[in-house]
C-alpha cells in the first residue's frame, strides 16, 4: 500500500512540473493566441515565464474580453492589446501604414538593451547634436553612463541621445538602423521600416499592432519599465550638476494606475501616444496614433478604461 502511495506520488510530482515547463507557458507575439471563451481568463493563477530575449515575462492576469462595446475611434488608427498574451481586444486601422514618431524609441530602447552593458561610460560626440529639437544638448567630449542616457531618452524623448545612443552601440547610426529592422522581424512587426532611431520624418512606417507589439516587449522588459514609469528623472551632468527630466507622458503624472510608456509627435504622424495600465493584476497597452494634442491624452484614457473595466 505504501509503495502504491509513493509511486502515486512522484507521478502527480512529475505531471506538475510537465505542466509547468510546457512550450505554451511563453507566448510569442505575433503569433495566433490560443481561443478562449469571452469572458473567461484563459490563465487563473499568474506566473512567470520566458520572453525573446530570455527575459521574465511581468507576472499578470490575462484580460477578459470587456462586457462593453469598444469606445469609437476619434484618430487615424488604434490597438489595445494585452501585454500579457499578446490578445488583441481592439483595433481601428491598426495595420495601416503611418509615421509613428517618437513611440518608436521604444524598439530604439529594445536594441540599445539587446547590447547590454548599461554601465558603459558614452562619450558625446559633434555629430550627435545634428538633429532638430527636442534635444538634450549635452556638450561634446563629456561622458555618461549608458543606462542614464537610455532612461533620459524615454523619459524627455529626446532625439540627440537617441543618435548618441545608437551610434555607440552599434559603431554608426546607420548600422543601429539595421538593427531595429531586424529586431522588428524577430518581433513580427512585418509592417514596419525604420530609418532611424528617433522618429524624426523619413522614410519609413510601422503600424499600430507593430507598435503594439513592440510595446509588449518592452513592457516585459524590467529595464525598460524603470526607464517609463517615472513622472521625472534626475540626471547628473558631467559637471556633477542634477537636471530634472519630465516625463512627457501627461497621463503617467496624473493617473496612479497608468505606467507610462511613449509620446511621439511629428507634422506627418500626428500625437502619437503608446500608454499602458495596471489594475488588480490586469494589464492593457493602447496604440493611439495620429491624433492631436488636444485629444490624444482622452482617446487613450477612454481605451485604458474599457479594456481594464473602469467605465
Amino acid at each position: 500500500m505504501r509503495k502504491g502511495f509513493l509511486v502515486m506520488a512522484i507521478a502527480a510530482i512529475v505531471l506538475t512540473n510537465a505542466c509547468q515547463t510546457q512550450p505554451g507557458a511563453g507566448y510569442a507575439y505575433g503569433n495566433r493566441p490560443s481561443q478562449q471563451t469571452p469572458g473567461q481568463r484563459a490563465i487563473q493563477q499568474p506566473r512567470t515565464s520566458v520572453g525573446i530575449n530570455g527575459t521574465s515575462l511581468r507576472q499578470a492576469r490575462p484580460l477578459a474580453k470587456p462586457a462593453t462595446p469598444a469606445p469609437v475611434p476619434n484618430c487615424a488608427a488604434v490597438c489595445v492589446i494585452d501585454p500579457r498574451t499578446g490578445h488583441v481586444l481592439y483595433q481601428h486601422n491598426a495595420h495601416a501604414r503611418r509615421q509613428v514618431a517618437s513611440t518608436q524609441k521604444i524598439v530604439t530602447a529594445l536594441c540599445v538593451l539587446d547590447a547590454g552593458n548599461l554601465n558603459k561610460m558614452v562619450t558625446i560626440k559633434q555629430q550627435d547634436e545634428a538633429v532638430p529639437p527636442i534635444k538634450l544638448s549635452l556638450k561634446p567630449g563629456t561622458s555618461y553612463r549608458r543606462g542614464d542616457l537610455l532612461r533620459v531618452m524615454l523619459t524627455g524623448s529626446y532625439n540627440d541621445v537617441a543618435l548618441t545612443l545608437a551610434r555607440d552601440t552599434a559603431g554608426s547610426v546607420d548600422a543601429f538602423v539595421n538593427r531595429m529592422n531586424a529586431r522588428a522581424r524577430r518581433m513580427r512587426m512585418y509592417n514596419t521600416h525604420f530609418a532611424n532611431p528617433n522618429g524624426l520624418p523619413a522614410q519609413q512606417y510601422s503600424t499600430a499592432y507593430d507598435m503594439a507589439l513592440a510595446a509588449c516587449y518592452a513592457y516585459n522588459n524590467p529595464n525598460i519599465r524603470r526607464c517609463i514609469n517615472i513622472p521625472e528623472y534626475k540626471f547628473r551632468m558631467a559637471d556633477g550638476t542634477l537636471r530634472t527630466i519630465k516625463s512627457t507622458n501627461k497621463l503617467l503624472q496624473r493617473y496612479s494606475w497608468v505606467q507610462g510608456m511613449k509620446t511621439g509627435y511629428t507634422n506627418a504622424a500626428g500625437k502619437c501616444l503608446i500608454s499602458c495600465g495596471s489594475i488588480r493584476g490586469c494589464s492593457a497597452i493602447v496604440v493611439v496614433l495620429g491624433s492631436t494634442n488636444a485629444k490624444v491624452w482622452e482617446e487613450s484614457l477612454k481605451y485604458l478604461r474599457w479594456s481594464l473595466g473602469l467605465t
